[in-house]
């Protein structure tokens, strides 16, 4: 939306020189506004102070606030409603977050977050390297050295 030429101040002079008996419209021709654009303030602005047209400037913001707010809490219950089982593992809860950023397409940091997985642990897959024999070799030790232990094996 087009923001205003002029402020809430001045459009609030500008009535109050309507209200004071000047013709309408010479308030318009020398304020260089619609007669539309007057009505529409004099609805909105009408027997307003300057206080209280930015009390309600200070109102419509927080109201917008708010309204996002809400719309964000909504989108996120939603969200979490469709995700019905329970998350254990890393892997179910990695599968998730990337069913919320594709479903709902949530940024990863906000799915992260509504899933409880942890963002460094979502971006990485850890591949165990493989290594022929190693295992067999492990247990035939640890069967000979009993007393090594796991740190020292």
């Amino acid at each position: 939306m087009r923001k205003s030429r002029c402020a809430n101040e001045q459009v609030i002079a500008v009535l109050k020189e309507a209200e004071a008996g000047a013709s309408s419209a010479d308030v318009w021709r020398r304020h260089g506004i619609s007669d539309q654009t007057f009505y529409r303030w004099k609805a909105k602005f009408g027997g307003m102070d300057v206080s209280e047209a930015r009390r309600l400037k200070d109102l419509e913001e927080e109201n917008s606030r708010l309204k996002r707010m809400v719309a964000d809490l909504s989108l996120d219950n939603q969200a979490l409603k469709d995700l019905v089982k329970k998350m254990v593992s890393p892997e179910e809860r990695r599968a998730a977050v990337e069913y919320l950023r594709t479903e709902y397409r949530l940024p990863q940091r906000r799915a992260c977050a509504l899933v409880g997985q942890p963002r460094s642990s979502q971006r990485s897959c850890h591949r165990r390297a493989e290594m022929p024999g190693l295992r067999e070799r492990l247990v035939g030790v640890a069967h000979e050295r009993r007393r090594f232990g796991y740190p020292r094996l």
